[in-house]
C-alpha cells in the first residue's frame, strides 16, 4: 500500500491570499481615482454651466428692463401728445355754436315774403313741438327777456336775446317759457327757454335771429351765420 504525499510550502496560501487582497484594492484604488477625477473634472464644467446660465438671466432681465423704460417713455410721449391736442379741441369747443334746438325741421326762412310779417321775415323758423328745450346758441349774456318780444314787439311773443363776445346777438322767440332774465351770463348748449306758439305764430316752432344789435331791424341771415361756424342746418 502506497502513500500518496502532498508537499505543501509554508505561507504559499497566505502569500496568495495578500496577492489577491493586494489586487482587489488596486482596483478599487483605481475605480475610486477614477471617480474622483471625473467628479474633478465635472465640478468646474457644472460652475461654468451655472455661471452662463446666471449670466443669461440677467441679460434677459436688463432686456426686459430696456423694453419697459421704451414702452413706458412711448405712453408718456403719447398721452403728452394727446394732451396737447386735447386743448385747442378743448378751446374750440368752447367758443363753437350749436342749433338752438333739437330734432328741428327748418321752415320759413330769411327774408321770405308773406302775410305773416309786415315785411318780410326777419330770421329762421324751426319747427319743433311746444316744450322743447331752447339753448344758447352760443355763450353770452342776457340783455332782454320777456313778453311783447321782449320789447321787440307782440308779434314775437315771449322772447330772449343774448349779447354774444363778438358783437352778435341771438334773438329766441315765440316761447312757451323763460327760463333766464336779463344780466344772466349763459353758457354755450344752457337752457334758457321751452319752444311755444305765443305772439304771432301759425305752429310750435322756435323763430331764431342773429342780430349786430339788440334790437328789431339790425337781422342778417342766421343759417348763413350757423353754417359759417361750422354747422349744417
Amino acid at each position: 500500500m502506497s502513500q500518496r504525499i502532498t508537499s505543501r510550502i509554508p505561507g504559499t496560501s497566505q502569500l496568495r491570499a495578500r496577492a489577491a487582497v493586494l489586487a482587489l484594492g488596486l482596483g478599487v484604488s483605481t475605480a475610486v481615482g477614477a471617480g474622483v477625477a471625473v467628479a474633478a473634472d465635472a465640478k468646474p464644467s457644472a460652475v461654468s454651466l451655472s455661471s452662463a446660465a446666471a449670466a443669461s438671466v440677467q441679460e434677459q432681465a436688463a432686456a426686459q428692463a430696456k423694453a419697459a423704460q421704451t414702452k413706458s417713455k412711448a405712453a408718456a410721449a403719447q398721452a403728452k401728445a394727446k394732451k396737447a391736442a386735447a386743448k385747442p379741441a378743448a378751446a374750440k369747443k368752447a367758443s363753437s355754436w350749436v342749433d338752438p334746438v333739437a330734432k328741428y325741421k327748418l321752415s320759413a326762412s330769411f327774408a321770405q315774403a308773406g302775410n305773416l310779417w309786415s315785411s318780410t321775415h326777419s330770421g329762421q323758423d324751426f319747427a319743433v313741438s311746444s316744450g322743447t328745450k331752447v339753448v344758447a346758441a352760443h355763450g353770452g349774456t342776457v340783455v332782454k327777456t320777456g313778453g311783447n318780444g321782449a320789447g321787440d314787439g307782440p308779434a314775437y311773443g315771449n322772447a330772449v336775446v343774448i349779447k354774444h363776445s363778438n358783437g352778435t346777438y341771438s334773438q329766441y322767440a315765440h316761447l312757451s317759457r323763460i327760463d333766464v332774465k336779463a344780466g344772466q351770463v349763459v353758457k354755450t348748449g344752457q337752457r334758457i327757454a321751452l319752444s311755444g306758439n305765443t305772439g304771432n305764430s301759425s305752429g310750435p316752432h322756435l323763430h331764431f335771429e342773429i342780430r349786430t344789435s339788440a334790437n328789431y331791424g339790425s337781422a342778417v341771415d342766421p343759417v348763413a351765420f350757423l353754417r359759417s361756424k361750422g354747422l349744417s342746418l
